[in-house]
């Protein structure tokens, strides 16, 4: 082939890119592309923080790209519509690019290729954004796993594919008309909070400095808020800055250091890709729940608490906490997420479709796959949960967690001048930890018996 197209979705890199890489062995010319969505204002599944973070990791892809020779092109529209279009434009003769795992992404990609053959063209999907996807992890039976510990022993049993390097040239014809880079106005979208540095290059550098001293700490590290104990990498995954494959190269080249702890660390991306096959098989936990025995759970409708729980006025310091640093930054930690979400279904009783769609659209590294899972399994419904009777104490949590308080001081101003103490420990009925602080908007005792019942009831 003389000339073909890559089209860029999640995996906004140069380096270890399996469909630039196929592009670039295909066609001497490659016409690389990122289609913009046109929703405006609202969106399910995503938010300012995110947009933002995307707009910025295309600002470096192009300039990688032209360091290259090469040039980003960017269109708006629903993409089997706007490759339809550059297909003609610039007599392309393919269409390469890699996989989603959403049925969005399924269904899009579908259109695709139906559009591809009827132009006399070809469109060819890869691997990339999971290293073992689809079929490939299965039961002695054939079948999807349901339960994680057999599906991580047969996932790391599993050859991995090798970690490919960057391209050096990329040529792009001239005059193919382009629109200008998004920024936030793009969506209509206004973002307060301050993200971490988006783009390919501030995410290898974020692997180098993890790999060079946290990695080795990530097992003892990793549930502690206050502390830089994770690798901070779920956006970049989240937008195919690093790929998967790399990530666990290099941490597996580390294993003899730290055997422990890397061993914790890998299995957390194994954990990614768990999430990401439980939505390919079972698409419909986006709308109900996993296991189908309690889709009949009576929630409460949202109210007033749902408004304290999203502002962080909850009265539970842990819960505040975290959700202020979600609306500061883009980012909750992870053991904060399983916190905060087992307090919005458990305490509040409240279904998690309403905290997923939260989460998401506050999140930087929202991950439509992995934020149903962590949801699902804090509210006990989903693939390999926590048992609905598993409910945790928000205030034993915190005192586990952050037994100096120092990630609540941080984040909830107001109880800086509390001993940390206080701030682990249910106030008395009607009483408040602080003057400045709102009271517990609920009895967690009570209401876990609640929860209890509720599940019971089903």
């Amino acid at each position: 082939m003389h000339r073909v197209i890559h089209w860029f979705r999640r995996d906004l890199r140069l380096h270890d890119n399996t469909a630039l890489r196929a592009a670039l062995a295909a066609a001497p010319e490659v016409v690389p592309v990122y289609i913009l969505s046109k929703w405006q204002g609202h969106h399910q599944w995503t938010g300012a923080p995110r947009q933002q973070f995307l707009c910025g990791s295309l600002e470096v892809l192009a300039r990688n790209l032209e360091r290259l020779g090469a040039r980003l092109i960017i269109r708006q529209g629903a993409a089997d519509e706007e490759l339809a279009k550059l297909l003609a434009e610039t007599r392309s003769e393919a269409i390469f690019f890699n996989r989603d795992l959403d049925p969005f992404g399924r269904r899009m990609e579908e259109k695709v290729a139906a559009m591809a053959e009827s132009s006399g063209a070809w469109a060819h999907g890869l691997k990339d954004i999971a290293i073992h996807e689809r079929d490939e992890v299965l039961t002695g039976k054939g079948e999807p796993f349901r339960v994680f510990t057999p599906y991580a022993k047969a996932w790391r049993k599993l050859s991995k594919l090798a970690t490919g390097s960057a391209p050096r040239r990329i040529h792009t014809p001239p005059g193919i008309a382009s629109l200008p880079l998004p920024t936030l106005k793009t969506w209509g979208l206004r973002n307060g909070a301050d993200i971490i540095e988006p783009g390919e290059d501030a995410a290898r550098g974020r692997l180098e400095s993890f790999l060079r001293g946290p990695i080795r700490h990530y097992k003892d590290l990793r549930d502690i808020p206050a502390a830089a104990g994770t690798s901070r990498l779920s956006q970049d995954l989240r937008h195919g800055l690093l790929s998967p494959r790399e990530i666990y190269a290099r941490a597996l080249a580390a294993r003899d250091h730290a055997a422990e702890s890397i061993d914790a660390f890998i299995n957390e991306l194994i954990w990614r890709e768990f999430h990401l096959q439980v939505l390919w098989h079972w698409p419909h936990v986006l709308d109900s729940d996993f296991n189908p025995e309690y889709r009949s759970v009576r929630w409460y409708e949202l109210r007033p608490e749902f408004d304290s729980w999203r502002n962080g006025e909850t009265g539970f310091p842990i819960v505040d906490a975290a959700m202020r640093q979600l609306s500061a930054t883009g980012f909750m930690h992870n053991r904060l997420r399983m916190i905060t979400a087992m307090f919005l279904t458990k305490d509040l009783h409240i279904h998690w479709r309403a905290g997923e769609s939260w989460f998401m659209q506050h999140l930087v590294d929202g991950d439509i796959a992995s934020n149903n899972g962590g949801w699902q399994w804090s509210a006990g419904t989903g693939a390999d949960a926590a048992p609905y009777f598993r409910i945790q104490n928000p205030w034993t949590q915190s005192a586990r967690f952050d037994p100096k308080a120092e990630f609540i001081k941080q984040w909830v101003p107001e109880l800086r001048a509390i001993h940390p103490a206080q701030l682990h420990i249910a106030p008395k009925p009607g009483r408040r930890i602080s003057d400045k602080y709102p009271r517990p908007i609920v009895d967690h005792a009570k209401e876990r018996e609640t929860a209890l019942l509720l599940f019971k009831q089903k």
